[in-house]
C-alpha cells in the first residue's frame, strides 16, 4: 500500500511540476502591440518553438501603400519579395530556457531592411515583453517592448 501511495505521489508531483513548466513557457503566447504603437504581433507555438507574425502595422509612412498592400521588398531573397507584409512571420526558432526564464535561439526577421538577427525574449520586471534582436552578442542588439493585446 506505501509504495502505491508513494508512486501515486511522485507521479502526481511529476505531472504537477510538468504542467507548471509548460504554462510558464507559453505564457509569452498570445497577441502583443509594441509600446510604441508600431506593430502588433501575434505570438503561437508549434511544437517546442515559439513563432510570432505581423497583425498590424502603423503605415503613416507611405500613404500611397496601404498596409494590406504591403510586401516584403527588402527581402534579399527575389523569390520572397512579393509576400504580404501582413501575416509575415517575423520571428522563429524561439525555445524556452526554464532556467533563465528566458526563450532564446530565436531569430527575428527585420522586414525594413530585410536582415534575419538572433533573437530573445522576456519579461521584464514591470511584466512588459521584450525582444531582442542581436548580431553575435546579446549586448549588441535593439530592444523592442510589448504590452499584450486583445
Amino acid at each position: 500500500m506505501r509504495i502505491k501511495l508513494f508512486l501515486f505521489l511522485v507521479s502526481l508531483f511529476v505531472f504537477t511540476a510538468k504542467g507548471y513548466s509548460v504554462t510558464q513557457s507559453d505564457a509569452i503566447i498570445g497577441n502583443w502591440m509594441s509600446v510604441r504603437g508600431n506593430v502588433k504581433v501575434r505570438v503561437y507555438r508549434e511544437g517546442e518553438e515559439y513563432k510570432a507574425k505581423v497583425l498590424w502595422f502603423k503605415d503613416t509612412d507611405d500613404k500611397t501603400k496601404p498596409m494590406n498592400t504591403r510586401t516584403d521588398e527588402n527581402n534579399p531573397d527575389p523569390k520572397l519579395r512579393q509576400r504580404k507584409l501582413i501575416g509575415l512571420q517575423v520571428l522563429s526558432e524561439l525555445k524556452y530556457n526554464p532556467k533563465s526564464k528566458r526563450w532564446e535561439g530565436g531569430k527575428i526577421y527585420d522586414a525594413k531592411t530585410g536582415k534575419t538577427w538572433s533573437s530573445v525574449a522576456y519579461f521584464g520586471k514591470s511584466g512588459l515583453l521584450n525582444v531582442k534582436g542581436f548580431w553575435q552578442f546579446e549586448f549588441i542588439g535593439k530592444t523592442m517592448v510589448f504590452n499584450r493585446s486583445d
